[in-house]
C-alpha cells in the first residue's frame, strides 16, 4: 500500500545542492514525488512510495551531507494520490 509524506525542512537548506541530492536519493528507491525551494529559505518534498521506502529516503536525507544543514524536518503522512511516476526537482 502506497503512503505520502509531505516534508519541509529548515535550516541552511538552499543553494548546498539539497534538491539536486534528494532527487539521487530517491531514485534509488522506489518513490516518486518532487523537491523544492521555497521562498523563505525552506525545502518541501513530497514522496510516495511504500513506507519502508519512505522512511528510508527521510533516514537517507538525514545520513547524507545534507544532515548537517537541517536544524528542523516537519513530516506529514497521508494517503498517496498517485500522480507521479518519478521523482523530480519542482521550480
Amino acid at each position: 500500500m502506497l503512503k505520502r509524506i509531505t516534508v519541509r525542512y529548515e535550516g541552511r537548506v538552499q543553494g548546498v545542492g539539497f534538491r539536486f541530492t534528494v532527487v539521487n536519493l530517491a531514485q534509488t528507491l522506489d518513490v516518486a514525488g518532487w523537491v523544492k525551494n521555497e521562498f523563505d529559505g525552506s525545502v518541501s518534498m513530497v514522496a510516495e512510495g511504500a513506507e519502508d521506502q519512505l522512511m528510508s529516503l527521510l533516514q537517507a536525507v538525514k545520513n547524507s551531507h545534507l544532515g548537517r544543514y537541517i536544524t528542523n524536518e516537519l513530516v506529514r503522512r497521508s494517503a498517496a494520490t498517485g500522480e507521479f511516476d518519478q521523482f523530480s526537482v519542482r521550480y
